[in-house]
């Protein structure tokens, strides 16, 4: 059963990484130059991401259906916390204070939405993947909005700083405003896609959309997958890899990688989670650091000690992890 359930997801997962590494040979080889790959970034996050949500919640969702929806954002915000915890445990054996600061960010945050949304696709039914999606979404909508505060603020904390808007290390308006003009801010375009589907939805004005203007909208959305990853690998290739701390990425893959979707599997089995919402937490757990914590550095010019090692390092060994911890949540489910 295990073998069985490890080849379709071990499957799953090199399909969607081969993407990737189309993306990564790109701009390898300049084919796709760094503005041209910041292009193609500002086009997922603004423009098919957004429309993506927007057809798929005004398709499949309404209130009635997902009486509970609040539940998600309130899973990714716990998700995080469950990282904090674990990455506390270790972070005695990280030398300095940025670094262990950086290391807690790694461990913390995860690939949440592209990574997931693409297994998704390649894992799951047409009928299961269409909720799997409104999961995710409403999911987004808590995680985005905790990485791009408590994240932030992890990231360019300072000893001589304490916890206050005012002593950020710029202004914290004109820090607000410089992301949310890149489309990376609190209000990012995905949430803000979220959040106008949902009032939309609230209003029932989604029963009035008519189909010559849904269609070509929905083909757009659907463009999102494959650019996403495209994404992922060319933001990889963008790495360097400089003076490994091989102590700090080991601990990093134990911790992402192991310890949390091993908690996971833990806590699935006790309570006894639905199968979706159980592979949700599970996927979450699993998949690799968050590749918007290199945005963030590079954003607020903190020196990049860990972060770009932990992003690259985690989304290799992902490749044996992820597909291992899904079989095992397959397994133990029994889902097909």
């Amino acid at each position: 059963m295990f073998l069985e359930s490890f080849k379709i997801t071990g499957s799953a997962v090199l399909q969607i990484f081969l993407l990737g590494a189309i993306g990564y040979f790109l701009v390898k080889k300049n084919i796709l130059s760094e503005a041209g790959l910041n292009t193609l970034t500002r086009l997922v996050i603004e423009v098919t991401l957004p429309i993506l949500i927007f057809c798929q919640l005004v398709k499949d969702f309404s209130f009635s259906i997902y009486p509970n929806w609040w539940v998600f954002p309130l899973i990714s915000i716990a998700i995080t916390i469950a990282g904090l915890a674990v990455g506390l445990v270790f972070t005695g054996f990280i030398k300095g204070s940025q670094n262990k600061l950086q290391f807690l960010s790694l461990v913390s945050f995860q690939n949440s939405g592209y990574l997931p949304l693409a297994l998704v696709a390649a894992l799951l039914p047409k009928e299961k993947m269409d909720t799997m999606f409104i999961y995710l979404f409403l999911f987004l909508l808590g995680f985005n909005l905790i990485i791009w505060s408590t994240g932030v603020y992890m990231l360019t904390f300072t000893r001589t700083k304490r916890f206050e808007l005012g002593s950020l290390p710029r202004p914290f308006i004109a820090k607000l405003f410089a992301i949310l003009e890149k489309g990376r801010g609190l209000f990012s375009p995905p949430v803000v896609a979220t959040s106008f589907s949902l009032v939309f939805i609230f209003l029932g004005l989604n029963k009035i959309v008519p189909q010559f203007l849904f269609n070509p909208l929905k083909m757009i959305g659907d463009s999102t997958l494959p650019l996403a990853m495209l994404v992922v690998g060319g933001n990889l290739a963008e790495i360097r890899l400089e003076h490994i701390d091989k102590k700090a990425m080991f601990l990093v893959i134990l911790a992402k990688l192991i310890i949390l979707p091993f908690l996971g599997l833990g806590l699935i089995m006790k309570f006894k989670f639905s199968e979706l919402l159980g592979l949700l937490i599970v996927m979450q757990l699993a998949v690799p650091c968050a590749t918007s914590l290199s945005i963030i550095t590079r954003h607020y010019k903190k020196e990049d000690s860990l972060i770009s090692q932990g992003i690259f390092f985690s989304h290799i060994f992902s490749l044996i992890t992820l597909p291992v911890f899904l079989s095992l949540y397959f397994m133990i489910t029994g889902i097909k």
